[in-house]
């Protein structure tokens, strides 16, 4: 595991990072896979002038910046925007749903790939364990159904309350269940007793837990793109904070786990920046720079 510091952030090998950092040749562009929540953007919601500045500079350089998050379609947009990427990809729902940007479209995107899946059988099983908490689920459309009028900013949509029937039988790009009387412990010892069979799972750093088909996560929806765009495994960087940011940070060959990161998840990485609130993701993106 390495520390990062302002001598170690480009890396040890001097030939591979000039060649890293010329993204005007073509076949040296780099892959940036950056989460959002924790690390572009602290727990309020806010991004700094140096990590916004940091990521505008990274995408006029040329580099393929690709916004890899948990939160919904209509949550991600704003972030994109903010950091100015016209043209390219970015992963929502933690690899669910994959979007083209293209500045000459309409809306600006379009959905090239939705991963969906049946909710019933994980949403019964969690009930029975998790009688109190919250459920909510993204559905193909793009729609929220909540249970008890839950909402959240990751959503990018009002959800609408529906019973737990209606949301047994929906369709589920994702499914949020959060729960303010649980600890992530007694989360993780709740699905371990259950086994949630079928699908893919992250628990947060509250009693939060997001749920997407099997076999679906950042790293697997990244990967299809690092074939699209025809990008060298060794070229690619990611950056996160979350437990859901594990499968990304070990599939990128410069994994960067924020400081503030849980300690797997920073077990899973090669490096580690500082803090969101110590601009930590800005450091990692200048160094892409020189």
């Amino acid at each position: 595991m390495t520390t990062l510091t302002e001598s170690s952030v480009a890396g040890n090998d001097d030939r591979r990072n000039n060649d890293q950092n010329n993204p005007n040749h073509n076949g040296h562009k780099l892959m940036v896979a950056l989460d959002v929540d924790g690390t572009l953007v602290d727990h309020d919601g806010h991004m700094s002038v140096p990590v916004r500045e940091a990521a505008q500079d990274v995408v006029a350089a040329g580099h393929h910046v690709t916004i890899a998050t948990g939160r919904s379609l209509n949550a991600t947009l704003p972030i994109i925007e903010h950091i100015g990427i016209d043209n390219g990809y970015a992963v929502c729902s933690n690899g669910g749903v994959t979007l083209r940007l293209d500045s000459s479209l309409a809306e600006g995107y379009e959905v090239i790939h939705k991963a969906t899946f049946d909710p019933g059988p994980v949403l019964r099983a969690l009930r029975k364990r998790l009688p109190s908490a919250k459920y909510a689920l993204e559905d193909e459309e793009g729609n929220f159904l909540s249970t008890e009028r839950f909402q959240d900013a990751s959503f990018g949509v009002e959800a609408i309350g529906v019973d737990f029937q209606t949301m047994l039988e929906a369709t589920a790009v994702r499914v949020v269940v959060f729960s303010a009387e649980n600890t992530p412990e007694e989360f993780n010892t709740a699905i371990r007793h259950i086994g949630l069979a079928g699908v893919t799972y992250s628990v947060g750093w509250t009693a939060w837990l997001d749920i997407a088909a099997a076999g679906v996560t950042k790293a697997t929806a990244l990967e299809h793109l690092r074939g699209r765009l025809d990008i060298e495994a060794h070229r690619t960087v990611a950056v996160g904070d979350g437990r859901n940011d594990i499968e990304m940070l070990t599939w990128a060959a410069r994994g960067v786990a924020m400081g503030q990161a849980p300690e797997e998840v920073i077990a899973a990485a090669n490096e580690v920046t500082h803090s969101v609130y110590d601009d930590g993701a800005a450091h990692v993106l200048r160094s892409l720079l020189r």
